[in-house]
């Protein structure tokens, strides 16, 4: 393993080994202990390792102490980056490589999204390496950072007006040390076209370019440049179906996401260049969630707005005994941080006036899991729970009291600060006992505090937002079309020879392992195969449902839509896509960075080709109920499909008793002034053809 050569107080040079070689390195490595590079699948003689038979990492020495709740966050954090009128020169669909851009794909649907200038909104944002101190205790050190800051500026978008973000690469590209100065800007979740979404082999700089930054050969060929324009058309998925029936809609409206956010995402190198500093939130709004907790608009939730809307983005970090970063990013177990940041800050406090606040929070990595609660004297306190990955549940979850987040999780959550008197002081505390990369080890007894509270005045204005409650209607969620369902695919994620693997092959840059035709639906099993690591899947492109979680309905904070789906060691999850809109490549992977990097990535492509069809009998999962106080009241809900057939009824049971039948969705069963007892739910889907498939049972406890 190299090590990292660390400066002294008067040197901030990083280390000796030099960057331009890195990518080389990681590939000759892999190499001697597989096969290869230019072979994707690892060796039938490869084997999954058992993780109890493997010696633990060896840890360095404990980041030094820190000065605890000295600093508070910079206000750039609460206030969005401003958009230009124009951007010299314009932006155009082919790459403006005269101009200075470095050589790409065109952009797509570029004139029926960005040909009038006056409907889109233009920002440059320059990466750059300046100067961070992430605790008075520690020294100032070089990041790497949009606009050169940690994190990045504050984005706010809306739905309906597309974005145009102009990115110069300004990194030292003679640099020595962790990271690459490379950039591919990925835009975490947004529903956007490939050639802006940050493919990990799409990287540019003014002196290097990745393989499939444009066309191998032709007019559009990859080439170095100064800067690349990202165009988002920011539009909700469905927008081509929903086009047949209104040439203006930009979608469907149920499939927006308002938590966003854009991070690094070279090839080999997105765990040491999100760390460095690249990385920011990206907020997107609508008529529903618009931003303004004084709209007056009827279909507007009115959620906390302006300063009282709050990104907090939070980083596992490890330093040196003279508090410089450091990050090995040739080991396949990378570098464990024992130092939680949030919003570049170590141990920052937060003053906040007598009101509601949405916090939103990014668990942004590299490898660290939380479970998050907010305590006053140690007790943990309520907020309500109303998103979950940037997307807004159907119910808002009222009186929660703690926050599981993997890696690239989200959570959107209303504090209410208003309870409590002036001068209360409250902790975002973490609970999650973890020690290296590979996974969490539990719960901790005390938890760690990661920011402090500070109740410290009354609002200046009347607090306008609304309250919120159990039965607000957030945003509807979208129907599961089973119907549309062609292909069932599973990919098991595990390590063989000290490498991470997904269905035992690397990732091919180059390569799709699944092309899907733009339109179609799959229902995807994503399986951990091994018991010592957990690996938090991202999908890019599209949202997707969680139709099972080891075989059970998924818990209610994850019954909405989701981009990252958290396997711990043996778990497994179903989960339902439909790929539409746009054609291009796009990739799954371990949000774990560390593992992406040891090419625990694969890409998947939407073509116009024709797919396969699987035979598949009818499918059916039972919901958990919908019901009143004491379930008095309510119904239970069945989601069903048929690829070979059409649903011909579905059958509910109480035991063996049959409840009701139903011939078309959707398909539930309802019950009033039901007596109390204990109830075992379970349903059968028909179709036309004969075939019968039962479905899960559901407990429904009448008190």
């Amino acid at each position: 393993m190299l090590e990292a050569h660390q400066p002294d107080d008067n040197n901030v040079e990083e280390s000796k080994i030099k960057t331009p070689s890195r990518r080389q390195f990681f590939k000759n490595s892999l190499s001697a202990g597989l096969a290869a590079m230019g072979v994707s699948a690892v060796s039938e003689a490869a084997t999954v390792e058992d993780p109890n038979n493997l010696p633990e990492p060896e840890d360095d020495k404990p980041s030094p102490p820190v000065q605890a709740w000295k600093e508070t966050f910079p206000t750039y954090m609460f206030r969005p980056k401003q958009s230009l009128k124009r951007l010299n020169p314009p932006p155009q669909r082919i790459s403006n490589v005269a101009a200075g851009e470095c050589g790409r794909n065109p952009i797509a649907r570029f004139d029926e999204f960005f040909g009038n200038a006056n409907n889109v909104d233009y920002y440059e944002l320059h990466l750059r390496q300046e100067l961070h101190t992430f605790n008075p205790a520690y020294p100032a050190q070089p990041i790497w950072g949009y606009d050169g800051i940690y994190p990045g500026p504050t984005f706010h978008a809306r739905y309906g007006r597309p974005v145009v973000v102009r990115l110069f690469n300004e990194l030292p590209q003679d640099h020595i040390g962790y990271g690459s100065p490379e950039s591919a800007m990925h835009l975490h979740n947004l529903h956007t076209s490939s050639e802006s979404d940050g493919f990990p082999g799409d990287y540019f700089s003014p002196e290097h370019v990745g393989p499939t930054l444009g066309d191998l050969n032709g007019a559009n060929k990859g080439k170095p440049g100064r800067f690349k324009d990202h165009c988002y058309h920011n539009v909700y998925a469905g927008l081509d179906e929903s086009r047949k029936t209104n040439p203006n809609a930009i979608g469907d409206y149920r499939e927006a996401l308002g938590t966003l956010w854009y991070h690094d995402h070279t090839e080999d190198a997105t765990a040491p260049n999100v760390v460095k500093g690249q990385l920011g939130a990206y907020f997107m709004y609508d008529e529903i969630d618009s931003g303004n907790e004084n709209d007056l608009n009827p279909k507007a939730l009115r959620l906390p707005s302006g300063d009282y809307d709050v990104p907090l983005m939070i980083n596992d970090m490890r330093f040196d005994q003279k508090g410089l970063q450091v990050f090995d990013q040739f080991d396949p177990d990378g570098t464990f941080g024992d130092t939680i940041v949030v919003n570049g800050k170590i141990k920052p406090y937060f003053n906040v006036a007598r009101r509601k606040y949405r916090i939103r929070i990014t668990n942004s990595g590299p490898s660290r899991q939380y479970e998050f609660r907010i305590e006053r004297n140690n007790i943990a306190q309520t907020f309500v729970y109303i998103a979950n990955d940037g997307n807004l549940l159907e119910f808002p979850i009222m009186n929660e009291k703690k926050v599981h987040l993997a890696v690239a999780e989200r959570a959107d959550l209303i504090v209410d600060f208003s309870k409590y008197p002036i001068g209360t002081e409250l902790y975002l505390v973490n609970y999650v006992e973890q020690k290296t990369t590979r996974k969490p080890k539990g719960l901790l007894d005390k938890g760690i505090q990661v920011l402090k509270f500070i109740v410290n005045r009354n609002p200046p204005t009347p607090d306008n937002s609304r309250n919120l409650t159990a039965t607000t209607l957030l945003r509807p969620l979208p129907p599961i079309d089973l119907n549309k369902v062609l292909n069932r695919r599973e990919f098991n994620f595990e390590r063989r020879n000290g490498v991470w693997v997904i269905n035992g092959n690397i990732f091919n840059v180059f390569k799709p392992t699944v092309q899907i035709k733009k339109g179609d639906a799959e229902i995807w099993k994503l399986k951990n195969g091994g018991g010592g690591w957990a690996h938090p899947i991202h999908i890019h492109f599209e949202e997707g449902r969680i139709l099972k979680r080891d075989g059970k309905t998924p818990p209610l904070h994850e019954r909405g839509r989701k981009d990252v789906y958290d396997l711990p060691p043996g778990g497994e999850v179903e989960i339902y896509m439909q790929f539409r809109d746009f054609p291009g490549k796009y990739v799954m992977h371990c949000h774990n960075v560390i593992h992406e990097d040891h090419v625990m990535m694969l890409r998947w492509d939407i073509t116009d080709a024709q797919p396969s069809v699987s035979n598949l009998n009818p499918y059916i999962t039972l919901n958990q109920p919908v019901a009143n106080a004491g379930n008095k009241t309510g119904y239970i809900e069945a989601t069903v499909g048929d690829n070979d057939g059409t649903i011909s009824k579905v059958e509910f049971y109480i035991g063996t008793t049959l409840l009701t039948t139903v011939t078309k969705a959707p398909y539930r069963a309802n019950w009033t002034n039901a007596p109390n007892g204990t109830y075992n739910i379970t349903a059968k889907a028909y179709d036309n053809k004969g075939a019968i498939t039962t479905s899960n049972s559901v407990q429904v406890v009448v008190s």
